[in-house]
């Protein structure tokens, strides 16, 4: 399948079509523009889950520790005003995790849980 939107394998449900989305349902579908406000507590929550996966031997501490760091640093950049994200994140929780990739890799997140699960 060819991406959509964002393209990646490991993108939003809007990649798994042949085709991007209509240009009105990819303005529709996207909560970016008012979750952003929800960023700190995304962080916040993402910050405890890489610990927690760490405190339980799911990940190694030194793992956490890697993504607490980079979740720090996305929060560093929203403070000095660089870490914006677009329409094609579609939420805040994907963007943080598709900046925290960018920052440590692929296959960096070895996390499954969605926004909908912290």
């Amino acid at each position: 399948m060819a991406g959509g939107v964002t393209g990646g394998a490991d993108g939003t449900w809007s990649d798994r079509f042949e085709q991007g989305l209509h240009p009105f349902i990819e303005v529709f579908n996207a909560s970016i523009g008012f979750d952003l406000t929800l960023l700190q507590e995304d962080l916040d929550g993402s910050i405890a889950h890489a610990r927690m996966l760490g405190s339980c031997g799911v990940i190694s501490v030194e793992e956490a520790e890697q993504l607490v760091q980079g979740l720090e640093a996305i929060r560093t950049e929203a403070h000095a005003g660089t870490f914006q994200p677009g329409l094609a994140d579609e939420d805040v929780h994907f963007a943080v995790e598709r900046r925290l990739i960018s920052l440590l890799g692929p296959g960096s997140l070895p996390w499954g849980h969605d926004s909908g699960t912290k």
